[in-house]
């Protein structure tokens, strides 16, 4: 199954509610490992989104500073 791709506002909305679901405690042991599960995937995802917006300031700023590096390539979708 192809996992979806969402940005990162719509995954940490989406963790938000998956969190406040969880915090009721009305949920079942089924559905409270599935919302887990998810929610663990999302944060990964997010993990990631943040690595490459990282990634991508550190070379915009050492551009602006002159440092030599290689050539800023756009990033990929």
């Amino acid at each position: 199954m192809a996992e979806k791709k969402v940005s990162f506002e719509e995954a940490m909305a989406r963790l938000e509610q998956i969190v406040a679901q969880l915090e009721q405690g009305e949920c079942s042991l089924e559905e409270s490992l599935s919302l887990f599960e998810e929610g663990s995937r999302l944060m990964k995802q997010c993990g990631t989104l943040l690595d490459r917006a990282e990634q991508k300031v550190t070379k915009l700023t050492a551009y602006t500073q002159g440092a030599p590096q290689e050539p800023f390539a756009p990033e990929e979708p």
